[in-house]
């Protein structure tokens, strides 16, 4: 099985150290969602967030986390159903991975962690024979309790093998993106690298789905909220305005190809006014 994954690996045609992490961490990402696949983790969870954008729509910037939402809510969800099942199939490819589950039972948000350093030693890689001991780290975040009117899709994926997952559609992920850059409490550049790329790709956000999850969470939980898309454009000006765009910048950079890199001396509030403006 280790023949797939240096097939794979050779694939990415890494030019630099950066870009072989992004390629291994994308490899351990893939069997990871297979892994859960075979434990029936589909059948009750949806693979959301950036890293989906990358694997299942192409998305050109790499990720480091796999997030999902449960389809229907369970405050009792453990990962420990899945997770001795996802190491298993690690085994099978013969990946010594360490798998933990970091769960606290009264989060909304359940996390588990998968540590491997394998990989590097088994490979035929160019940038890791310095460091062949170089770990590395995907979280898998889980929100137990998602807002409400959001729909799922399936898709089939080919790598390690074929299977299939649920996903949250475009809409519905878009509108949990707009939730997170509206809500989070600090910056993060790759939110709006990923709105950049809804709107390009000219995703509508699901709005009741959106307006649930600000009712839930952040600074409009629980107040009277009625959205539209102008009241949407209102409020992601007013963040716009008050974001230092270099510092965005720089914290998408490293997820980014070189090429991708040089677009990042757009970033401003000129740009990103001109993104929402082209929302519809």
């Amino acid at each position: 099985m280790i023949e797939l994954i240096q097939k794979k690996i050779s694939e990415f045609k890494a030019k630099n150290q950066l870009e072989e992490d992004h390629a291994i961490r994308e490899i351990l990402q893939d069997i990871a969602l297979y892994g859960l696949w075979r434990t029936g983790f589909f059948d009750v969870a949806a693979f959301q967030g950036g890293t989906s954008l990358r694997i299942l729509h192409g998305m050109s910037r790499f990720s480091e986390d796999l997030d999902f939402i449960l389809k229907t809510p369970d405050l009792s969800f453990s990962w420990s159903t899945y997770l001795s099942g996802m190491s298993d199939c690690f085994a099978e490819f013969g990946l010594k991975s360490e798998i933990l589950n970091k769960e606290k039972m009264d989060q909304r948000v359940k996390k588990a962690l998968i540590k491997d350093n394998s990989i590097g030693k088994q490979l035929n890689l160019s940038f890791y024979r310095e460091n062949p001991n170089r770990k590395q780290k995907i979280k898998l975040v889980i929100d137990v309790d998602p807002p409400s009117n959001s729909f799922f899709e399936n898709s089939f994926l080919d790598f390690p093998l074929d299977f299939e997952v649920c996903h949250q559609d475009l809409e519905s992920n878009f509108a949990l993106k707009i939730h997170a850059m509206l809500c989070r409490p600090y910056l993060k550049g790759r939110d709006w690298f990923d709105f950049s790329w809804y709107v390009k790709n000219q995703i509508h956000p699901n709005l009741p789905h959106l307006q649930a999850a600000l009712l839930q969470w952040g600074p409009w939980k629980n107040q009277e909220l009625k959205i539209d898309i102008k009241w949407l454009k209102s409020k992601l000006t007013e963040k716009i305005l008050k974001i230092n765009w270099q510092d965005a910048a720089i914290d998408v950079e490293r997820f980014l190809s070189v090429q991708e890199q040089h677009s990042l001396k757009l970033w401003s509030v000129k740009f990103f006014i001109h993104k929402t403006d082209m929302m519809n």
